[in-house]
């Protein structure tokens, strides 16, 4: 990442993941010309026409401005208030078929590193194991059409992979349109 950018603890490389771009954009927030600009989800009841620099992201300016959100809640639980407003308010969200949701270990949010398919996701056997472990108790008990889906991950259903902040574990759910 640009050492331009603003640091995001729990989004560390925006620009790989795509949710940052580089752009001659103004940003409806700052109304400046930054040179980057933020591509996913905002979430708000107000009329928003046009997109956020990663500047106005991180210092709270846009998520206070426009009575929004970039990412939900949902799946945060058990973390303290503010790491909730981190992650929500001052972290670029990212790009996904479903409502995208942010993944917890040791008491903190972990940390987006992206979308991924089968083969990044068996370079991390603690990040595979725990989402076929999570199928299973959502219902995939056909453990032949478990690892189907899973050895075909990256072809049409994806893995979002975190790593927790706190000890490095990797977490993983998966996503499909």
């Amino acid at each position: 990442m640009s050492s331009d950018l603003p640091a995001f603890r729990y989004h560390p490389d925006p620009l790989a993941s795509g949710s940052i771009r580089e752009s001659a954009e103004t940003c409806v927030c700052c109304s400046r010309t930054m040179g980057w600009i933020y591509t996913a989800t905002f979430y708000t009841a107000q009329e928003v026409s046009g997109r956020f620099c990663p500047w106005c992201i991180a210092d709270g300016s846009a998520a206070e401005r426009f009575a929004g959100e970039f990412m939900d809640s949902y799946g945060l639980d058990g973390v303290s208030e503010e790491i909730l407003r981190e992650v929500t308010r001052r972290t670029p969200g990212f790009h996904a078929w479903q409502d995208p949701h942010w993944l917890v270990h040791c008491h903190d949010a972990a940390a987006f590193i992206g979308e991924v398919g089968y083969s990044e996701l068996a370079a991390r056997p603690e990040a595979l194991d725990q989402l076929r472990q999570d199928l299973r108790m959502d219902g995939w008990h056909d453990a032949a059409q478990l690892e189907q889906f899973l050895t075909h991950l990256g072809e049409g259903a994806t893995a979002m992979l975190f790593r927790c902040t706190v000890c490095g574990t990797h977490l993983a759910y998966a996503d499909a349109s």
